[in-house]
């Protein structure tokens, strides 16, 4: 009778988890549609440049990485839906084989947004039969994929609103993805930077719940005492930087930041427009006039390093960064929010440091490495973190376009220091005394 009680008990907590599951990947499928709903056909094939991928292309991806590592691998009945769509929809998988050239993506006419619709359908309709009805030894290897592949496609979906904010800014009819949020704007009081007294401390994900692999193993490190800034910093703040030269003066830059600013023309961060003697910024509700008090977005790590130089501080360390976090709530302007644009700090969240999780990724001093003992996975699965550790800069926590439950203290975003068009900003950070 004991272990009887102890197989249904097991039994029924295996049932549950692949309830959450199926719950958790079909929403978050609907979620990358209803993201891709008020777009025309039109809008969801253009690239807007090489970095950047057409929203069709994200909606046709993210279903082949699902089609790719667990149903034609796991489910031996299923038959794929379109074997070109293995060369179109690979983006770097180079074990998976030969893909189509990234920078060309926005060429392919065909197939169809209803074809890769019907794509969708048809793999997502796999997937839950799979989930449902996989036999043990399946359901082993399945479930871990399962969730990388939601926490996958949770990524694209921010990507999209990206790339979307991006070809929209080239249109001249500056349209509107979605409706201006409700502008709460006030006279934000100053409050003072966080001490932090250092030493030894233990950083990485540990524990239950999902991680991605670059955010392994656990490991110490030892960190001097620092401050970090209350708040992000503010467009109002910026325009201080600006105002005093600092795209003009080299002694603020790092060498190819410098190199960058000259080549590029840069004069402010990117969806800033100067109308007259006043500043408007493209946002994914149109253009509309900037509002000092919202935290500082699109500008790149040699931007934000610049700044903070120009202030007389600097950037913090990865390992600062989330050490302080960990005093903060894990809650923020999220993507659930809808506004899809960095919020003025409203005090919601409380405790001395605001605005830490969602609104900007923020910039952070580390460049992008595996931490000490960090072993990536083998086969095409490996490639998804850990062959980028190179020449990149590490961003903490979130932005206005982050689905929410998506992020943790522990995420390490990372862009190349040039990147512009990623929803990233910048927090202070000084040496204590």
């Amino acid at each position: 009778m004991g272990d009887d009680m102890l197989d249904n008990a097991a039994r029924s907590e295996i049932a549950a988890d692949r309830a959450d599951l199926l719950r958790r990947f079909l929403a978050a499928r609907r979620q990358s549609e209803a993201l891709a709903a008020p777009l025309d056909a039109e809008d969801q094939a253009i690239q807007s440049m090489p970095d950047a991928s057409p929203t069709k292309w994200h909606l046709a991806h993210t279903t082949w990485f699902f089609e790719t590592f667990i149903l034609a691998r796991l489910a031996p009945r299923y038959r794929v839906f379109d074997e070109t769509f293995g060369y179109l929809f690979n983006s770097y998988y180079e074990a998976v084989g030969p893909r189509h050239p990234r920078p060309q993506r926005g060429m392919l006419s065909r197939p169809s947004l209803a074809r890769v619709c019907a794509y969708r359908d048809y793999v997502s309709a796999a997937m839950a039969r799979l989930i449902e009805e996989a036999g043990a030894a399946v359901w082993e290897q399945a479930a871990p994929l399962v969730e990388l592949g939601i926490q996958h496609e949770q990524q694209h979906q921010e990507l999209i609103l990206m790339d979307i904010k991006h070809l929209f800014s080239l249109n001249p009819l500056r349209p509107a993805y979605c409706a201006a949020p409700a502008e709460t704007a006030a006279a934000l009081p100053p409050l003072p930077a966080v001490a932090f007294a250092g030493g030894a401390e233990a950083i990485g994900h540990d524990g239950p719940g999902f991680a991605f692999d670059n955010e392994t193993p656990r490991h110490r490190v030892w960190l001097e005492p620092f401050r970090l800034a209350a708040r992000p910093v503010t467009c109002g703040d910026y325009l201080g930087f600006i105002a005093e030269g600092g795209y003009r003066r080299p002694e603020f830059w790092l060498s190819d930041g410098w190199a960058t600013v000259q080549q590029q023309g840069w004069e402010a961060p990117l969806y800033w427009r100067r109308d007259g003697s006043d500043w408007a910024v493209f946002t994914l509700s149109g253009e509309r006039p900037l509002v000092p008090d919202e935290p500082v977005c699109h500008v790149s790590f040699y931007e934000a390093d610049a700044y903070a130089k120009w202030a007389g501080a600097r950037l913090p360390s990865e390992a600062e960064w989330e050490v302080a976090a960990r005093t903060a709530p894990l809650a923020g302007h999220l993507a659930d929010r809808g506004r899809y644009h960095p919020a003025p700090d409203d005090g919601e969240a409380g405790g001395a440091l605001r605005q830490m999780i969602g609104d900007v990724w923020e910039w952070t001093a580390s460049p992008y490495t595996a931490y000490p003992r960090f072993r990536a996975a083998s086969g095409a699965i490996g490639e998804y973190n850990g062959k980028f550790m190179s020449n990149q800069m590490v961003l903490r926590g979130g932005a206005a376009v982050t689905p929410a439950g998506h992020i943790r203290t522990t995420y390490r975003n990372f862009f190349p220091p040039s990147a512009r068009w990623a929803f990233s900003g910048l927090r202070l950070a000084e040496d204590a005394d």
